[in-house]
């Protein structure tokens, strides 16, 4: 072997070195990123705007991988804990799903039943009650003889709210009051109610020419005196 050939040998021993070295060099760094980051771990991110208050269905959710050590304590890992839950505030696209973002949908009490009726969308509800807010409900009735004045009735004060639901064109069916609330829209409003609670709210959506909620404010007191109940506008003269 001349000396060319050896200096040839010399150079490809230390190229193979060197390429050795840098490879050992990049599994270091991997290998600290590595003990750094962790295992990954399944947490949750919005994949749409979903409004305060409302139910949250997986659909909404899209599966992504994270460092363990990076997510947080409150980081929702499993889907089934949606079940019976709301948004307890508006939350974003894009946002980790955290159990702090959402509480338990109001449930019924013992003796309560679930009643629901159409609400007016402009004139009583207006996107401010949701699942958990009380309201007081009114109901306006026509006058029962020709002449007589209409009569506004408080059906029942402090009605739970558990539901609402998604606004829907009212249909007319040839009666003079559908006929009244024509082209206009109403949301199924879901209440929590005893019997007799129930059957005045079911006597108000049959009869009443009007039916509202006054929505109560949190911490507010819902006990209406007897002689404020009823009014005409002849109480005002």
């Amino acid at each position: 072997m001349n000396a060319r050939q050896r200096r040839g040998v010399i150079l490809l021993v230390l190229s193979v070195l060197c390429a050795v070295g840098a490879f050992i060099g990049v599994l270091s760094v991997i290998n600290d990123v590595e003990s750094k980051v962790g295992p990954e771990t399944t947490a949750y991110r919005l994949t749409s705007d979903v409004p305060a208050y409302k139910a949250l269905d997986a659909g909404s959710f899209e599966k992504v991988s994270m460092p363990e050590r990076w997510l947080p304590d409150t980081a929702v890992t499993d889907l089934g804990d949606l079940r019976g839950k709301i948004a307890v505030t508006p939350l974003r696209k894009g946002s980790l799903l955290q159990a702090d973002m959402i509480v338990e949908r109001p449930a019924l009490q013992p003796g309560q039943q679930e009643i629901a009726i159409m609400i007016d969308a402009a004139t009583g509800v207006a996107g401010k009650i949701n699942p958990g807010a009380r309201v007081n409900i009114y109901a306006t009735f026509d006058g029962e003889r020709e002449g007589a004045k209409p009569t506004s009735k408080v059906i029942v004060a402090g009605a739970r709210v558990i539901d609402v639901g998604k606004l829907t064109a009212l249909e007319p069916d040839g009666d003079d009051r559908d006929r009244r609330r024509r082209e206009t829209e109403a949301v199924p409003i879901t209440f929590a109610l005893d019997t007799q609670d129930a059957q005045r709210v079911a006597y108000a959506e049959s009869f009443a020419s009007h039916v509202r909620l006054a929505l109560i404010a949190p911490g507010g007191d819902a006990d209406i005196a007897p002689d404020e109940r009823t009014y005409t506008l002849d109480g005002d003269r």
